[in-house]
């Protein structure tokens, strides 16, 4: 077992963990990033904001463990492309963030084709996935070099070699479910032929090394964060379940070996490549959750996350939210959908609004635990949860209430650079399974359902009710 440098470079920030044989945290870096959120629901990050903070953050962890490290893994977000110089390494566009909807329009035009994408990449047609954006790069930014997800780019400048791996090519809607190959038809569709593509690795390949972080070590491990954080929580087998609370809310559910695709309107991807043998998942968005806790901040309702369980009141009052702020994912997959309160009263006060945000989320969540249990043809049982958003009891107990099922808290806050740790051991020792390189764990909290089932049932069909009644009409101004 060897001392792992994982990188999870994310939304908001980029964490670096250094970790030992046994699974201690040697060293520990976080940095902040800083997304723009732009009109006509632009998001953007500069790439060499994010690089930078790959490198100080991975750095700092190595110096705070005060040990060599065997290996560099890195998670990333997933969706999130930008366009650059395969020669020089050089950003020659702003890196476009998975929560981006300018390319919509795009979406619009291949509407006609989207039961096709689906049936090939088990995905749904949406701005969220990246061939989208990329070819909305391609159309109003640049044709020059290339256009890739962030990884590629970041694993570049670490080690010469381009590649992405297979958990992050499979969010692109240009790769079959199947096999994770590009695709070229639907290449042609999206106007992406042409491009020069990274070559697609699986999780457990040592795709090259770097002397960015001292000597010369392999880096390995390469894998999207949530299904890093799905293997860390050790969702290894189908019917298994894990929802990450971050920038967004991910639930995914561990289907097997087996590409099957969601009738639910989930997505079906890639959980991770090792050995040889792809497992597969179920995924559903929540857009919106610590994004939706800072844009309350930014409004004056809390000062930071950490004030969620003292400032939200006890009862809503009738007041609903759909934090709909950057738009709807499964089962509606409304990019133009707008957040939205009801039931609000001259005593309503930011208490209450908190409070709906939460139960919001979480009425997402229970949403999307009723669609993976539609396709797997049975409940979930339990939920294990991860991310920063855990630390709130009010939250965490609304995804209880109205999911009506034990929610298992991951004791540490580094399920993602932990998941990305397992691959990268597994590259480094062919002999190890993929059950021997995950640590084994013990929920830190357990939140049981308090809410009878009637309670649950009628929150969540006024909440329904008022998604349908914020959802644009078509032609409505």
């Amino acid at each position: 077992m060897s001392t792992v440098l994982a990188i999870d470079q994310g939304t908001s920030a980029t964490k670096a963990i250094v970790v030992d044989a046994g699974g201690e945290v040697l060293g520990l870096a976080e940095l902040p990033v800083r997304p723009a959120y732009l009109p006509g629901g632009g998001v953007e990050q500069d790439p060499a904001e994010l690089l930078d903070s790959v490198l100080d953050a991975g750095r700092r962890a190595v110096a705070r463990a005060g040990v060599p490290v065997d290996a560099v893994a890195l998670a990333n977000q997933g969706e999130t492309v930008l366009a650059w110089n395969p020669v020089t390494g050089a950003p020659l566009s702003p890196a476009v963030v998975w929560q981006d909807r300018r390319s919509e329009g795009i979406c619009a035009e291949l509407a006609g084709y989207g039961e096709r994408i689906a049936g090939v990449t088990g995905l749904v047609l949406d701005p969220y996935f990246s061939a989208p954006k990329m070819a909305w790069l391609r159309r109003n930014v640049t044709g020059e070099g290339v256009v890739t997800t962030s990884d590629s780019w970041i694993v570049h400048h670490l080690t010469g070699e381009f590649v992405t791996d297979v958990t992050t090519a499979g969010r692109s809607l240009v790769t079959r479910l199947d096999d994770a190959g590009w695709d070229p038809e639907l290449l042609e569709l999206f106007g992406l032929g042409g491009e020069c593509l990274p070559r697609v690795v699986p999780c457990d390949e040592v795709v090259g090394h770097t002397s960015a972080f001292g000597g010369r070590v392999p880096v390995a491990g390469l894998v999207v964060d949530q299904q890093a954080a799905l293997l860390a929580e050790n969702c290894l087998r189908a019917g298994e379940a894990k929802c990450t609370f971050g920038t967004g809310a991910f639930l995914l559910a561990n289907t097997g070996t087996s590409a099957v695709r969601s009738t639910a309107g989930l997505a079906a991807s890639v959980a991770w490549r090792v050995r040889g043998e792809t497992s597969y998942c179920f995924d559903g968005q929540v857009y919106t959750a610590a994004s939706a806790v800072r844009w309350m901040r930014d409004l004056g309702f809390v000062g930071s996350a950490a004030d969620l369980d003292a400032v939200a009141a006890a009862d809503s009052e009738g007041v609903l939210c759909v934090p709909a702020l950057a738009g709807l994912a499964a089962p509606w997959w409304r990019p133009d959908a707008r957040a939205s309160f009801c039931g609000m009263t001259l005593s309503t006060g930011p208490g209450h609004l908190v409070l709906a945000v939460l139960q919001g989320i979480a009425a997402q969540v229970a949403e999307l635990c009723e669609l993976v249990a539609a396709d797997l043809g049975r409940p979930l049982t339990r939920l294990r949860v991860d991310g920063g958003l855990t630390r709130s009891r009010v939250l965490m107990q609304a995804v209880a209430d109205l999911t009506r099922i034990p929610i298992d808290v991951y004791p540490s806050p580094h399920a993602t650079p932990m998941g990305a740790v397992a691959l990268a051991r597994a590259s480094l020792d062919p002999s190890l399974s993929l059950e021997d390189a995950v640590h084994a764990w013990e929920p830190g909290t357990t939140y049981e359902p308090r809410w009878s089932a009637d309670r649950a049932a009628g929150f969540r069909s006024r909440w329904r009710d008022a998604v349908a009644a914020a959802l644009p009409r078509e032609g409505a101004l």
